[in-house]
């Protein structure tokens, strides 16, 4: 009996389930004023918990990522929701009881595991069900995430104005719940050999190039080899970056080009727009272009935009430039796992993507304590901005190094294909 083939656009419409609901974790400072009224605690203690988890889902994404190759998508999909249903709802426990240390457990470690297992897991399955359009479909799911904090933000400050901090947890941790696990449902791999419906036929004709896979290795394989430390140092970058100029794009653009609080409150809040943009844009667009021709244009434009920043005084070019900048930002997250593709091949794409991620875990610590320290320093903004152009110029080379890699992988993949031609 031949089997039923699933709809690839479904399982993209199932890990976007499983993203938007993870992604609310940057809607945590929707809490942090509530909880520090509640408590008073110091905003520094609440912040922490985010930390953790963003510490929890860099380490789960590459501990777990072995876990996701082994037990499959849904199984994976299940866990995810599991942890990150039990971190919220525990979060409310931790409310109702005063409990700051309950809270790091229940939402920073077992929130950050479901979100790391959550992450991976429908990103390694799409990219085995889109050869054609690797970009477009890493692109859609991580699109979900980073738009998830616009959808998650008015209604989070609506259950709290309404039922209470506590009870807005339990609320959301049970919806969230919901939609993992309904989404992990229809989560799994495609059969073997698969392609997408005249797909085949296109490339007999010439209409589709069939870009193979240049190797397909191990994820234990993977990490031995100096390009996988390349990719991982320019992802570091761009998020480092990134995340060091998301949390104190308000204070610096009030400082810098005289933005009142109001427009900076809502250019942070287009912020977010940008970075959920860009990664379906620069993911999709990167199809076409090539990953390696993304990168580079990533470090290109934010290089000359940081080294511009300090001396912009208009602040509708300010906001554009920061704009830019965000879709740069998400344009880097949603386009790696397509670029493991291409130069690890799919074998174990959600382990080696894991491994890669622990560069957003360690950026997301270090960004916003390297942004305040290089503004300690100097006194100024403008410090910052400068380092961090300077930044991007290394990340620039690397990006240009890993094409060297690259070509080696391709001459090297061209030989055993000529070999297997004479062989025959």
């Amino acid at each position: 009996m031949e089997q039923k083939v699933k709809n690839r656009w479904l399982i993209a419409l199932a890990a976007v389930g499983i993203h938007i609901s993870i992604g609310s974790v940057y809607a945590w400072s929707v809490f942090t004023k509530p909880i520090q009224q509640q408590f008073g605690w110091d905003l520094a203690e609440i912040q922490l918990a985010f930390s953790i988890a963003i510490l929890f889902l860099g380490l789960s994404a590459a501990f777990l990522g072995h876990y996701v190759e082994k037990h499959g998508p849904r199984k994976a999909g299940i866990l995810a929701s599991l942890f990150f249903g039990a971190g919220i709802v525990g979060s409310g426990l931790a409310i109702n009881l005063g409990s700051l240390p309950l809270l790091y457990v229940f939402y920073g470690v077992l929130g950050g595991i479901g979100l790391g297992v959550g992450y991976i897991t429908p990103v390694s399955t799409l990219v085995k069900w889109f050869p054609d359009r690797r970009g477009l479909a890493t692109g859609l799911a991580i699109m979900g995430f980073g738009f998830a904090s616009m959808v998650a933000s008015p209604i989070m400050n609506f259950l709290i104005n309404s039922v209470g901090i506590a009870n807005t947890f339990f609320i959301l941790g049970i919806i969230y719940f919901v939609v993992m696990i309904s989404s992990a449902q229809y989560l799994a791999p495609p059969p073997k050999g698969w392609v997408p419906a005249g797909f085949s036929a296109d490339a007999a004709e010439g209409k589709k190039q069939i870009k193979k896979d240049l190797c397909q290795l191990t994820a234990n394989e993977a990490v031995k080899t100096r390009r996988f430390y390349l990719l991982w140092l320019m992802l570091f970058i761009n998020v480092t970056c990134g995340i060091a100029v998301i949390s104190v794009a308000s204070p610096m653009a009030q400082e810098m080009v005289g933005m009142s609080v109001a427009t900076a409150a809502l250019m942070v809040g287009l912020n977010g727009l940008f970075n959920g943009g860009g990664r379906i844009g620069w993911a999709s667009l990167s199809d076409y272009i090539g990953r390696p021709n993304t990168y580079t244009a990533f470090f290109v434009i934010q290089a000359v935009l940081f080294f511009l920043l300090p001396n912009m005084t208009n602040p509708i070019l300010f906001m554009v430039a920061m704009f830019i900048i965000m879709t740069c930002y998400g344009g880097g997250f949603a386009s790696i796992p397509a670029y493991i593709g291409d130069l690890f091949g799919t074998k174990q794409l959600g382990a080696i993507h894991g491994y890669i991620l622990t560069a957003w875990a360690a950026a997301g610590l270090a960004g916003p304590i390297f942004a305040a320290w290089v503004r300690n320093t100097t006194q100024s903004y403008t410090g910052t901005m400068t380092v961090f152009a300077a930044m991007f110029v290394v990340a620039l080379v690397i990006s240009l190094v890993i094409r060297i890699d690259l070509k080696k992988l391709q001459e090297e993949a061209k030989r055993k294909e000529n070999s297997v031609e004479l062989a025959s």
